[in-house]
């Protein structure tokens, strides 16, 4: 099944949308990227339908259809009744010419083999009085009972499906005749891989459109009414029943779209309470007309219908009927054994996951899963990881940036694009002496703060960093950095108390001014007690200096 679902891992976001909208869960998630599990996957194409990247992807198959052109045998198209709905206004007869230019011999409705189908269904009803019938012209829903369903095995109508019934109804006439089946539908890829004798190959809608754009082939608009056409009601939700003769008494006659719907009738089955029943199933919402091609491309339910209803005739085709042997087909069981875990292994991982109680189990559904035990189950089979769990994801960055937050000695405010405190933790509500957060959340900053600085980051863009400031009201200094975060829209203001060290810082300058002061008055003082001594050895020397003159004076007079 690979080969008709692909993934485009580089594509692929982890966003969990496909697996929340597989009906089956058969996706995988290993290394942040979304795996399809082959055994398990139902093609219903939801995955390709919902995925936002577009990482799914359908593989294409019209080289492989370019290579039956070239064999030589004659090509037929089996052009799936949805097509009316899909090219606007183009009839069978504009796509049969525009569809013969790319070397197809011919091109016929599926609704031929829908005909020999729904005739086949009434002869089921009415000889073999089977109690519950479902039909089987959905590939999907056949996987869906093979796969999940095998008690109900028993009540799939063993009946080919209109694309087979019409391939097989080709071969008959043209023995050498390839056909190509053209639909919105994934499965059908699939359904003829399995029963390759009957259609060579399937391409989508949008595969034969895009290969009638790069040949520059132009479809008409064009309708050519044709009164025997009642099955091409089939790809509407009751088509079926629409096109059947309810002459068989006895049986309740209902249609069921959707998988969930298909499981939800599948387990009324299984309970033992439905009997005397026909079900058409189909697994797209809207049937064929609300398949994975059209739904992803061209969804217009309400105008879908319309255009198939108009399209569609009161009689039926003018086919042969074949025989009933040549139209059974054979549905293996295609069951998984799984080996259920123990609770004790889910309880494990639900404590893994941050789930210690039921209270903590919130089934929120974010990973894809309905309920927080199914996820536990996925994790143990190795289909999905712990990390998916966008609650513990929540709890686990919370906790750890709490931490953080609430350890780090710095004060820490975050404020949003309106100046208004968003966030406020305990080291800086102790610098402002603010009781408690709830005090001050959500009210302007002005309330605690100049906002001065605020705006100027708010309207530059460019932060400000480590910038001292003295916070008047608290008496306090404190270190600021303010940067504004573009992509949240938020200011972050982290500030460190730089009190003790700016009050230290002064007491060592009052001290070193004083030792400065000081030492400037003992040099003072110094400076005069040398100027005295110089000024007293002066006068001693003068004085000494005169006596001595007398003295020598005196000695020479003698």
């Amino acid at each position: 099944m690979a080969h008709c679902l692909t993934l485009k891992k580089s594509n692929c976001k982890n966003c969990y949308k496909c697996i929340r909208h597989c009906p089956v869960k058969s996706i995988r998630f290993s290394g942040n990227q979304a795996h399809i599990i082959e055994d398990e996957c139902i093609l219903c194409g939801q995955c390709f339908v919902v995925c936002p990247q577009n990482a799914k992807e359908i593989v294409d198959s019209t080289e492989k259809v370019k290579v039956l052109l070239q064999s030589g045998d004659p090509v037929f198209v089996s052009l799936a009744p949805s097509f009316i709905a899909n090219y606007d206004g183009v009839g069978i007869e504009a796509m049969r010419e525009a569809v013969k230019k790319l070397g197809f011999f011919d091109v016929e409705e599926t609704a031929i083999g829908a005909s020999i189908v729904k005739t086949e269904y009434e002869r089921i009803l009415r000889e073999d009085k089977q109690d519950v019938v479902i039909s089987s012209c959905c590939h999907s829903v056949n996987l869906l009972i093979q796969k999940y369903f095998p008690g109900e095995l028993q009540f799939l109508a063993d009946v080919l499906s209109p694309m087979q019934a019409h391939g097989k109804n080709i071969k008959e006439r043209y023995p050498n005749a390839k056909v190509v089946f053209v639909g919105p539908c994934v499965a059908k890829k699939d359904e003829a891989e399995r029963y390759s004798d009957i259609i060579d190959a399937v391409l989508t809608f949008e595969e034969l459109t895009n290969w009638l754009t790069a040949e520059k082939i132009e479809l008409k608009k064009e309708i050519v009414d044709n009164p025997n056409s009642r099955a091409r009601f089939f790809p509407t939700t009751g088509g079926i029943l629409k096109t059947m003769d309810f002459t068989s008494t006895g049986y309740s006659y209902m249609a069921v779209d959707g998988v969930e719907n298909c499981i939800a009738a599948l387990r009324d089955i299984e309970s033992g309470k439905v009997h005397n029943c026909f079900i058409e199933m189909s697994a797209c919402v809207g049937s064929c007309i609300g398949g994975p091609v059209m739904e992803k491309y061209h969804r217009s339910p309400v105008k879908d219908y319309v255009a198939v209803a108009s399209y569609a005739g009161p009689n039926d085709f003018d086919v042969e009927q074949p025989e009933e042997i040549k139209l059974r087909k054979r549905f293996d069981l295609l069951l998984q054994q799984k080996t259920q875990p123990t609770e004790e292994q889910i309880t494990a991982v639900l404590h893994q996951m941050g789930k210690f109680k039921p209270s903590d189990e919130l089934n929120c559904g974010s990973c894809g899963y309905n309920t927080c035990r199914e996820k536990a189950v996925a994790i143990i089979e190795g289909k999905a990881e712990v990390s998916m769990c966008l609650p513990y994801l929540k709890d686990k960055a919370e906790s750890f940036s709490d931490t953080i937050v609430k350890n780090t000695p710095n004060g820490l405010i975050v404020l949003n694009d309106k100046l208004e405190v968003q966030q406020i933790n305990a080291a800086a509500r102790e610098i402002m002496n603010i009781r408690s957060a709830s005090d001050v959340l959500g009210d302007q900053v002005v309330r605690i703060l100049d906002p001065k600085v605020f705006l100027q980051v708010l309207e530059t863009g460019r932060g400000v960093y480590n910038s001292r400031e003295y916070l008047a009201e608290y008496k306090r200094f404190v270190e600021q950095t303010v940067v504004y975060d573009r992509e949240s829209r938020m200011l972050v203001c982290i500030m460190r108390d730089v009190t003790d060290e700016q009050r230290e810082r002064e007491k060592k300058e009052d001290i070193s001014r004083k030792t400065v002061e000081v030492a400037d008055k003992v040099v003072e003082k110094q400076m005069r007690i040398v100027q005295e001594i110089a000024s007293l050895l002066g006068e001693t020397a003068a004085e000494t200096k005169i006596a001595l003159s007398k003295l020598k004076e005196s000695i020479s007079d003698e």
